[in-house]
């Protein structure tokens, strides 16, 4: 399975804003950004033309990164958004959200959508009573997500169970802390999604 193997901060830092990569370093005085607000490189403090392109790509890598997905997988995702009904840009936002590695993360289950990964990878989470290692598997209404039952007294899920309310839980999914269970209500509306991407962007990026 492919995946990014750098350092998260730097990427963080290219995009000139947090993209909550690191977990709880992210939320620190730790946090590189905090030390240094500007991208990465010999020549990140140098100035650069915003051209209509730059925003277009800037956005669509911003939106990759913060979920987790490399170039060839995205542009999947694009085209499977392009060829449902509605907006392209909701549709795309909608099928990221329904990764199973972001609906643990988004209860709160884990620290970072990498951390969320990484469980899912590991065999501790089941759909629908069925193990499932596969964090791209999308989940569907009335999906029941939940932590294996030889897995609840790992360390991760008993913080998850400690800090239960700390973060807040999106409307279209319902987390019991307690009995580390998910269920899913709806599919997420863009209203609801806080990820802080304009869509739009990455839709007339593509549309070249």
């Amino acid at each position: 399975m492919a995946r990014y193997t750098g350092a998260d901060c730097k990427r963080c830092r290219r995009e000139k804003q947090k993209l909550f990569l690191k977990g709880a370093k992210c939320e620190s005085a730790k946090c590189p950004i905090e030390i240094r607000p500007y991208p990465p490189g010999e020549h990140g403090r140098g100035r650069t033309k915003d051209s209509e392109y730059l925003l277009q790509l800037r956005e669509k890598q911003k939106c990759a990164r913060i979920y987790g997905v490399l170039e060839k997988q995205f542009v999947n995702y694009y085209k499977e958004a392009n060829q449902k009904t509605g907006k392209t840009g909701e549709n795309l936002l909608r099928i990221l959200e329904t990764r199973l590695d972001n609906v643990v993360y988004r209860a709160g289950f884990a620290k970072s959508r990498d951390h969320a990964r990484q469980l899912v990878r590991h065999g501790h989470i089941t759909v629908n009573g069925r193990k499932t290692d596969i964090p791209s598997a999308r989940v569907s209404v009335n999906d029941i997500v939940e932590v294996r039952e030889r897995s609840r007294n790992l360390t991760p899920f008993a913080v998850a169970q400690g800090e239960a309310g700390d973060r807040t839980v999106p409307a279209w999914l319902e987390a019991n802390a307690g009995k580390l269970r998910i269920l899913v209500h709806s599919l997420p509306e863009r209203q609801v999604i806080d990820t802080q991407v304009q869509e739009q962007l990455i839709v007339e990026l593509y549309s070249k």
